[in-house]
């Protein structure tokens, strides 16, 4: 997993309550196992239209907003269906923050797993930040892992909480198969102990 430290960029605004997984990532395009190559099916059904053509309507297909690594959104985002393709689809389109009043439990935590930050703030620091992402390239937002700040265009600071654990983890750019290779000598010298004392096993 790549570490998360400082991102800056636009930052596209959705300006939306309660976007599931379906919405994010639709069923038809969780065939695949793979973490690779589902971003150009997010939120497929907003970003077309039904003959299959771009929706120049649609946040993510203004020109400002279409390599954007930051997005704001709406309360309860990622609800529905407990879905990983819906982290895999944000990030392999380029997303690793999401800012939000709040998240589904299930996707939220999928986004630590998968190295994207989701935050949790405030309407009011929501509704500002909605504000600044409507600027579109003239709004440039600092996210600051370490520090724990979002910098904004005219300057301003915003503080967000985050689980120091999680924190450290995508700093490190730990997963779950991070995390236990850590312990890599550890487990290497219990499997050669088990093995002289128990051969037969």
């Amino acid at each position: 997993m790549v570490p998360f430290k400082k991102l800056s960029g636009v930052a596209a605004p959705l300006n939306m309550i309660n976007v599931d997984t379906d919405m994010i990532i639709p069923k038809q395009f969780l065939k695949t196992i793979k973490r690779t190559g589902l971003g150009s099916a997010l939120f497929h059904e907003m970003r077309t239209r039904p003959d299959g053509s771009e929706n120049p309507d649609f946040v993510l297909n203004r020109p400002a907003y279409k390599k954007t690594q930051i997005l704001v959104t709406g309360a309860n985002f990622g609800c529905g269906s407990s879905r990983e393709h819906a982290p895999w689809a944000l990030l392999d389109f380029g997303i690793k923050c999401v800012i939000a009043p709040s998240f589904a439990d299930i996707f939220y935590n999928n986004c630590f797993k998968n190295g994207i930050l989701p935050i949790t703030l405030p309407q009011s620091e929501i509704d500002k930040l909605m504000d600044n992402a409507e600027r579109g390239s003239n709004a440039i937002i600092s996210v600051d892992l370490e520090a724990q700040e979002i910098r904004g265009p005219d300057g301003g600071c915003i503080k967000f909480e985050i689980d120091p654990f999680r924190k450290q983890c995508l700093l490190n750019g730990w997963d779950d198969i991070g995390l236990t290779l850590r312990n890599e000598n550890k487990i290497s010298n219990f499997e050669a102990k088990r093995k002289r004392e128990m051969p037969w096993a």
